[in-house]
């Protein structure tokens, strides 16, 4: 797979959009070494290395465990800080170690500052990952705590603004829809190509489970048009940008889904978001090096989002 660069998928001459992106160093503290856990470091030194015109690096404070009791319960909060009980401090899939509850809360509070961001500058993002699955009182399927809930949520609090998210993860944010579906103000759009963390949307939420490739740009599409036309205003869309459905990602891909469809999936929610004048934060979802998939091509993938939120 080629690897995306600056200018992959940029329009000729169109000026950067500046697109604030969060990254700390208690991203990548926890001592369980994943992509999860990993690769925001590794993007942050792609964009060093080779830096995407628009976005500007920041730092986010982390959430505390005041602001987590929003969503999620105090025993299982205090297991990940404490690490006991062992079993549900690690319920999202990895060895506890002090550094694991930095990281969790550094993620999450980088959510939740591209939420804030992005009402004010129109879009911008982290490098948080981990987030979709985690529920009110465990962890699950590599996520802790979950950022894109909690900035959803304390956004339409704060702003008295009616949310967006959208995921694109190869997997169902059952997670997300767990905290949310109470919540008249939040909405879900879910576009996966696994059946994992499946759940029974209403309320105007939705989840597509998309098997054909060829079907998976069309159902975002309808998709999109079916929320433009359901008379709500949105005050911001939280984007929870995932690679898994790459084609040679395992866990999550489906064959027929390659590099050029992903590109285009990014540019076309970005731009949806743009055309509408709805702010947009985005995190990274799934993207996981494997047998066929190297650890750089996954950053490339995720650099896909980055130049799309630019408008390149």
């Amino acid at each position: 797979m080629r690897k995306p660069s600056a200018g992959s998928n940029s329009r000729p001459n169109a000026p950067a959009r500046q697109v604030p992106v969060y990254y700390a160093p208690q991203y990548v503290a926890a001592g369980h070494a994943f992509d999860t856990t990993r690769k925001s470091g590794a993007i942050l030194a792609s964009l060093i290395a080779e830096p995407i015109a628009g976005v500007e690096l920041r730092e986010p404070s982390p959430v505390d465990a005041v602001l987590l009791g929003r969503i999620h319960d105090a025993a299982y909060v205090d297991a990940v800080r404490t690490g006991q009980p062992r079993r549900l401090a690690e319920s999202q899939g990895f060895a506890w170690d002090p550094g694991l509850w930095l990281a969790a809360c550094a993620h999450v509070g980088g959510m939740l500052a591209a939420a804030q961001a992005a009402r004010e500058t129109g879009c911008a993002g982290s490098l948080s990952s981990g987030q979709h699955h985690a529920r009110h009182a465990t962890g699950e399927g590599f996520c802790t705590f979950n950022g894109v809930a909690l900035a959803a949520i304390e956004i339409a609090r704060r702003a008295g603004v009616n949310v967006l998210i959208i995921d694109t993860d190869a997997h169902c944010g059952g997670g997300t829809w767990s905290l949310i579906e109470r919540n008249p103000r939040v909405r879900q759009l879910d576009l996966a190509v696994s059946a994992f963390d499946s759940y029974e949307p209403d309320d105007g939420s939705t989840l597509d489970i998309v098997h054909d490739p060829d079907r998976y740009l069309p159902t975002l599409r309808q998709r999109l048009v079916g929320l433009a036309n359901c008379g709500l205003r949105f005050g911001l869309c939280v984007y929870y940008a995932g690679m898994d459905p790459f084609e040679r990602c395992s866990p999550g891909g489906l064959s027929g889904i390659d590099l050029d469809l992903l590109a285009a999936r990014e540019r076309m929610v970005f731009a949806w978001c743009h055309e509408r004048d709805i702010p947009v934060a985005f995190g990274l979802g799934g993207g996981y090096a494997g047998p066929r998939l190297t650890a750089e091509e996954v950053v490339g993938l995720h650099r896909l989002t980055l130049v799309a939120a630019t408008g390149r």
